[in-house]
């Protein structure tokens, strides 16, 4: 009784903490995010608080993170406007993978890594962060600007990568080798495409077996079914997360509309707890060490953002300034980068792995929303006025002799 008396003052204590952490990064116009993680820090090991007896709690809860910020990212697209947007974007999203994730694998063969952290690395800092860039675009008004179909488009096909990418790495990471790993990249292939195919022809089936006017019954049948595949998909070494993101996709209509909204609050609470749980598993003085190269790696790679946005909005023939606002709003890393660190960090695969990864993506989701806003400043646009004005020569006074 003692231990859960403990489990339940420390489950509280930190989940309101967590909150007013929310309130004070929304009052500067932050992501809470980084603030999440920051008090992972000092709750963990080597933190100022340690947690003891609810931290296998916390890492439940963690699990079951990650897969509800799948499956609502599943639920904002249907079957066909998935395919669709991959065939219209598939060139930006070609560009997107090999400037962002090749930086981050020539990253880890400097640090002395071997090959498994630098496919490791590579995704860390090859995926944008959706959850940071949508709100970003919301609250500085731009989600009807004509740049921001790209850089959803863009973000869309980062999300269906990882359907392909997260097994491939489960699988290198569990000591399978690179053979195994391509067998559950298979596995992984014919799932997607079959979940696909299904959905594009059975959608309406499968979401009438949800009622849509029954809230209760919406919630469970949604967040069991969610936790059911993701659970087999885990089984599969497919990736619950993999799992979770296909049954999103695989309700469309009313039943995705409604069960968003049912499941937001569920998922923003434990989504704070899986950030809250990458933050204990990392040693706070592992970090120092890595903060110089973190700051290096994401100067490079939130310049190849800019410039993937850049590209991507200019292919469709967006102005100047679109194409600025489209690059500088690809730069925050977040959630599945830190699920792809947690992978790394569960499989032991590099001890300096985790704290870069926190420190990376920390940089790039506080940096990445003040610099998205850079286009508004009027200093800003009178710049790039001036900078795409062509320099003429000064004119010289003509004289009687002319």
């Amino acid at each position: 009784m003692h231990g859960t008396t403990i489990l339940l003052i420390e489950v509280g204590a930190l989940l309101f903490a967590l909150g007013m952490l929310g309130r004070l990064g929304r009052r500067f116009g932050l992501s809470p995010i980084p603030l999440y993680l920051l008090a992972g820090l000092a709750f963990g090991h080597g933190g100022l608080v340690p947690l003891s007896a609810s931290e296998e709690f916390i890492e439940i809860g963690a699990s079951i993170g990650v897969i509800l910020l799948l499956v609502m990212l599943g639920l904002e697209y249907s079957a066909g406007e998935l395919v669709g947007n991959l065939r219209a974007a598939a060139p930006a999203g070609v560009i997107d993978a090999v400037f962002n994730a090749l930086p981050g694998a020539a990253f880890a063969f400097l640090m002395g890594w071997d090959w498994r952290a630098a496919l490791v690395l590579a995704g860390i800092t090859w995926v944008s962060s959706s959850g940071v860039i949508a709100k970003v675009l919301g609250d500085l008004g731009r989600l009807g600007n004509r740049e921001t179909p790209v850089i959803l488009s863009v973000l869309v096909i980062e999300d269906l990568a990882m359907a392909f990418y997260l097994p491939l790495v489960t699988a290198v990471l569990a000591g399978v080798g690179l053979i195994g790993g391509l067998k559950s990249l298979g596995v992984a292939v014919v799932t997607v495409l079959a979940v696909l195919v299904v959905a594009i022809r059975y959608g309406r089936q499968i979401s009438a077996l949800i009622s849509a006017r029954d809230a209760e019954a919406l919630l469970l049948g949604v967040f069991g079914l969610t936790l059911f595949v993701a659970g087999v998909a885990e089984e599969l070494n497919v990736s619950a997360a993999v799992g979770a993101f296909l049954v999103g996709i695989a309700i469309s209509g009313p039943v995705a509309h409604h069960a968003t909204e049912m499941l937001s609050p569920l998922r923003d609470l434990f989504a704070a707890v899986f950030f809250v749980f990458f933050g204990l598993s990392t040693d706070p003085a592992a970090m120092p060490p890595v903060l110089l190269p973190a700051l290096g790696l994401a100067a490079i790679t939130m310049l190849t953002k800019v410039l993937t946005g850049y590209l991507a909005a200019k292919r469709v023939g967006i102005a100047l300034p679109g194409r600025l606002r489209a690059g500088l709003s690809l730069m925050p890393r977040g959630e599945f980068s830190i699920v792809i660190a947690g992978l790394a960090v569960a499989s032991g695969v590099e001890p300096g792995l985790a704290p870069l990864a926190t420190a990376y993506v920390l940089i790039t989701v506080v940096s990445g929303p003040m610099l998205a806003r850079l286009p508004d400043y009027e200093w800003f646009k009178t710049f790039i006025r001036r900078w795409r004005q062509p320099s003429r020569p000064a004119v010289q006074p003509r004289t009687a002799e002319d």
